[in-house]
């Protein structure tokens, strides 16, 4: 679906960003990775793996917004209660203690350097993919992780946010559709949330292309 078709189909912001969108997020939520890890399939080392990849995107996110939060599309969004880097580093501790927060991916590195050039509506539409997501399916990820690993609510941090999620999204979108942009401006932020999908399933491909190696060692059993 082209951003200029939707644009002229949808009343704001918010809407537009997720309707342009759609067919990205779907293929996002189509991933075997993430299918296969909530299943129980997969060692734990697949799940650092995938937090080492995060911590990556997070720490180039929230680094540039922290830079750009004075931009007026940067500031309709930006509070530091959302900022998940502390508990990814929380989640390592329990996951993988004594780990090293480096790991060696390409898509990884792709993702950074994009959130790393992203300026304004850019960034807004990294902040708006990556947040919005964790306050909706992500916790759901949460949730089937301390079942399938039998956590007991340790080691996922990453998913606890201090706020009621329903109003938080609420006023996120409201805050979006306050900001009333031109036509174009709406498009390229569009753009740039459908390009964000797209850097977030190739951190999913890359975890994919070793299903083998991390169904062979030791998995969570029920």
């Amino acid at each position: 679906m082209q951003a200029s078709v939707v644009t002229k189909s949808v009343s704001s912001l918010s809407a537009a960003m997720r309707a342009g969108s759609r067919d990205e997020h779907e293929a996002a939520e189509q991933s075997p990775f993430i299918d296969e890890l909530l299943s129980g399939n997969l060692a734990k080392c697949a799940y650092v793996d995938y937090l080492l990849r995060l911590r990556v995107v997070y720490a180039a996110l929230e680094s540039a917004v922290r830079s750009d939060r004075d931009d007026p599309l940067v500031a309709a969004v930006y509070d530091p209660i959302l900022e998940r880097l502390p508990a990814i580093d929380a989640d390592l501790g329990h996951w993988a203690p004594g780990a090293l927060p480096n790991i060696n991916s390409s898509a990884a590195e792709a993702y950074r350097s994009r959130l790393e050039c992203a300026r304004g509506g850019s960034l807004l539409a990294h902040h708006y993919t990556r947040y919005l997501g964790d306050l909706s399916g992500g916790r759901v990820i949460g949730r089937a992780l301390d079942r399938v690993y039998k956590l007991g609510g340790a080691g996922l941090a990453f998913y606890d946010f201090p706020i009621h999620a329903k109003r938080y999204k609420d006023s996120y979108r409201a805050s979006l559709d306050d900001l009333r942009l031109q036509t174009e401006e709406v498009e390229k932020v569009v753009n740039e949330v459908k390009l964000a999908f797209r850097l977030n399933q190739a951190l999913f491909d890359e975890l994919t292309a070793n299903l083998a190696a991390y169904r062979a060692q030791e998995a969570p059993t029920e």
